[in-house]
């Protein structure tokens, strides 16, 4: 699956999103602070819809070839903040 176009940024209700028509993904900065593990699920997830639009069978059956352990990966995301804008430098 290949995409046009990605980017990240500041999300206040995602942690990513995907434009399967023009084939551009975003990723909410937040994930920085994240496990890296839980940075690939979101990204295997947004992959997904480039092939399937919709949450579905066919989706989570495709999340399941992929990222087998993706349940895991979610439900440590599901208990994280999503966003925080104190970002110390």
């Amino acid at each position: 699956v290949q995409v046009a176009a990605w980017g990240i940024r500041k999300m206040k209700t995602k942690w990513g999103s995907c434009t399967p028509a023009s084939r551009r993904i975003w990723l909410n900065l937040e994930l920085a602070k994240k496990p890296v593990a839980c940075l690939e699920y979101i990204v295997v997830h947004e992959l997904v819809h480039l092939l399937e639009r919709h949450h579905n069978e066919r989706f989570t059956a495709l999340l399941d070839i992929h990222l087998p352990q993706w349940r895991q990966h979610r439900e440590i995301l599901s208990q994280a903040p999503l966003g925080h804008e104190d970002w110390r430098y």
